[in-house]
């Protein structure tokens, strides 16, 4: 009945235990306000007590509760129906820009390379709720997996079917990758737009040098974070095919170009991250997702409903009652 009532001046309730002391002080004075009548003998009066003499204390309880309902009401009770809106004021637009080389496919990560990008990727792509995001796969050739879509279940699908299959020359292609990412968003009318670059290798296929890549992405405002995936040493990567059409895997070099990867970031406003096992590519990508918020504005409206109006109705009824009873049946013995 009182689920999600809410006082607005709930600093009135205090006046309710006044009426306590004055019911013990109306029981203390109670006979001493009655007349008295001094007789010899009360035997002629045996049997002659009224109903209605024993109920006229009621009608300074019905005083009191008029009294109380007078307080609740002025303490404004009422419930609140609060409804929300939001709207975004600074979308951010971002394209996923993964290396997809054969050498994705190392287990220095666990199970590789390739599985555990995936995996953190589609985390952090239901993380940006108001965002749109794109992939751009690239291997010694580049190509957009997903165009930019506020669609997340088309994006993490699309994640989730990335696997090394061959279809594009190996190599690692870092200034393709970043041309093509830059292209999907030139066009872009987003407040923000990012480019989360990552792979672990260096540049040694594609006809666009990655600096040239990066000019393109300072001129058209995009901020480029890059990653380099990969342990420091050696990792077990693949390093042939077997004649079964499976890979040969061998323990081989990591080389990463860090001093390229950085100036890239640099350039273009961005930060350059190492990943060298699983928890940290997956710090790197919460890091990210806290350096690009997305501003949101949240708008809430309250519709109040006042409830003193049903407690001023109750009370003035009970004063009514009170003043006829005193007034018609217990005249007589006030």
């Amino acid at each position: 009945m009182f689920e999600g009532i809410y006082f607005a001046n709930p600093n009135y309730l205090w006046l309710l235990l006044v009426l306590p002391g004055a019911l013990v002080w109306h029981l203390f004075t109670w006979k001493k306000k009655q007349p008295v009548l001094k007789m010899p003998s009360l035997s002629g009066f045996q049997g002659a007590s009224s109903f209605w003499s024993k109920i006229l204390p009621f009608l300074y309880v019905i005083r009191l509760l008029a009294m109380a309902l007078i307080v609740l009401a002025i303490a404004r009770p009422q419930t609140v129906d609060v409804s929300t809106r939001t709207k975004t004021n600074k979308g951010i637009d971002i394209v996923m820009a993964i290396d997809v080389s054969s050498s994705m496919l190392a287990q220095d990560l666990k199970p590789d390379r390739l599985s555990a990008l995936k995996r953190v990727a589609e985390t952090f792509v239901e993380d940006r709720m108001s965002d749109r995001i794109g992939l751009v796969l690239y291997a010694g050739e580049s190509y957009t997996k997903t165009p930019i879509t506020s669609d997340k279940s088309i994006v993490k699908s699309s994640l989730r079917e990335i696997t090394f299959q061959g279809l594009i020359e190996d190599g690692t292609a870092i200034g393709m990758g970043l041309a093509t990412s830059v292209n999907r968003l030139k066009d872009s009318k987003a407040k923000s737009k990012i480019i989360i670059l990552l792979t672990d290798g260096v540049n040694n296929s594609g006809f666009i040098d990655p600096k040239i890549a990066t000019e393109l992405a300072v001129e058209f405002g995009i901020k480029t974070y890059t990653i380099g995936l990969g342990s420091n040493g050696t990792a077990l990567a693949p390093i042939g095919i077997l004649p079964s059409g499976k890979f040969k895997y061998g323990m081989t070099k990591v080389e990463i170009d860090e001093a390229l990867l950085k100036e890239i970031a640099q350039k273009t406003g961005g930060i350059y991250f190492r990943a060298t096992d699983n928890k940290k590519l997956e710090e790197i990508y919460a890091e990210i997702n806290k350096l690009e918020k997305t501003e949101i504005e949240e708008f809430k409206y309250y519709n109040y409903d006042e409830k003193y109006r049903i407690l001023v109705l109750l009370a003035l009824g009970l004063i009514v009652i009170e003043w006829v009873g005193r007034n018609t049946l217990f005249k007589s013995f006030i």
